[in-house]
């Protein structure tokens, strides 16, 4: 079963959608569109009437509401809906959901049951830097984090800061799918782009395909190629 990324243009380059019940890995540097493409995803769930789960650690539901104002796509609504759970996990209202789901194991055993007791289907993590506040050694607890994600029945996002699409990460190798955005600058100005790295089980080509923004959000161009 493969699910609609609710972004236009995308699900072309994966064979129609995201697999379901995997984990990505969405990448690239700042203000590349990161945020964006989760947000149409986990609006797009809403829409579907799916159980959705926004997990942050520096933004409130507001100021995410905030930064996706300037589109038309129905994050505000979604994010307010039902539907949607939306989890900050340095807030004390955040702390105090994610403690009812146990003390023992950390956060990766409180958001696991969190996610599995509320039945979620998509889920964003915001994002993988800020890991670093939960983690005493980084390098070993992302592992078993990413391992843990995985075995759960919800799809889930994970926003990465990685700028570079050749240097492979911990999460990228754990990930069933890997999307890459780009960041162009010449003489015509800035270019941006999407690449889908690493897809399981998808026949994917690698090329980078030019992306847009406008009121109604962030859109592929499958027909245009990017050269970077």
């Amino acid at each position: 079963m493969r699910l609609s990324s609710g972004v236009p243009g995308f699900d072309e380059l994966v064979e129609g959608g995201l697999i379901n019940d995997r984990l990505y890995v969405v990448s690239g540097p700042p203000g590349s569109g990161k945020t964006t493409f989760c947000s149409q995803f986990i609006t797009q769930g809403a829409k579907e009437g799916a159980d959705c789960l926004y997990v942050t650690m520096h933004e409130t539901k507001e100021e995410l509401i905030q930064d996706m104002s300037g589109y038309e796509f129905g994050f505000d609504r979604a994010v307010q809906s039902e539907n949607v759970q939306f989890l900050n996990l340095v807030t004390e209202a955040g702390k105090r959901t994610i403690t009812q789901f146990g003390t023992d194991g950390g956060l990766t055993n409180r958001l696991v049951a969190f996610i599995e007791s509320n039945d979620i289907d998509r889920v964003v993590v915001d994002s993988t830097m800020l890991l670093q506040h939960f983690f005493s050694d980084m390098s070993d607890e992302i592992t078993g984090f990413l391992s843990a994600l995985k075995q759960t029945k919800a799809t889930t996002l994970l926003i990465s800061e990685m700028t570079d699409p050749t240097s492979y990460s911990d999460e990228h190798y754990l990930a069933h799918g890997v999307i890459f955005f780009h960041n162009f600058l010449d003489s015509s100005g800035m270019t941006r782009g999407i690449q889908v790295i690493k897809m399981r089980g998808t026949a994917i080509d690698c090329d980078i395909r030019e992306i847009s923004f406008s009121d109604q959000g962030l859109r592929v161009h499958p027909d245009r190629k990017v050269q970077g």
